[in-house]
């Protein structure tokens, strides 16, 4: 039988670096592997056109080496010490559509995320990819503070 997989959705910030720490921990008592993940929204690096004003071209590989060097690699290099066996990579899309096809694909048995402290307004009228997820994931999902 295979070992069960933690799902982790990471982005950089302080939440997902604490939902990167729950998983490993948890991970480390139940020897369960885990796989730390982050999404870039495309559309999101591309400025907004404004007529008559030719927008700068963004290098995708570039900005992909830039993310895996600022959000994955520091999360691999903390943990390389641990038992664990965890792996990453960098997605493209929306995040809460990628992160749940992640899911699926790779039959994930929980996911981590960070969980943003931010006013039910703000949540209620902009959402959150912890909030979508945790409504359609269909797994257990684990929303760190």
């Amino acid at each position: 039988m295979s070992k069960s997989l933690y799902l982790v959705a990471v982005d950089g910030g302080e939440w997902g670096n604490r939902a990167a720490d729950r998983a490993i921990q948890l991970a480390e008592k139940t020897r369960a592997k885990v796989k730390l993940v982050t999404v870039v929204d495309w559309p999101y690096l591309h400025p907004m056109i404004i007529e008559d004003v030719t927008p700068p071209v963004l290098d995708k590989e570039a900005e992909e080496l830039k993310i895996k060097a600022n959000v994955l690699s520091p999360l691999a290099e903390k943990y390389n010490s641990s038992t664990t066996n965890i792996t990453t990579e960098l997605l493209w899309g929306d995040p809460a559509v990628i992160i749940k096809e992640q899911v699926t694909e790779t039959h994930a048995v929980m996911l981590f995320v960070g969980r943003q402290g931010r006013s039910t307004v703000v949540d209620a009228l902009f959402g959150s990819v912890a909030n979508k997820l945790a409504h359609t994931v269909g797994i257990p999902i684990v929303l760190v503070p």
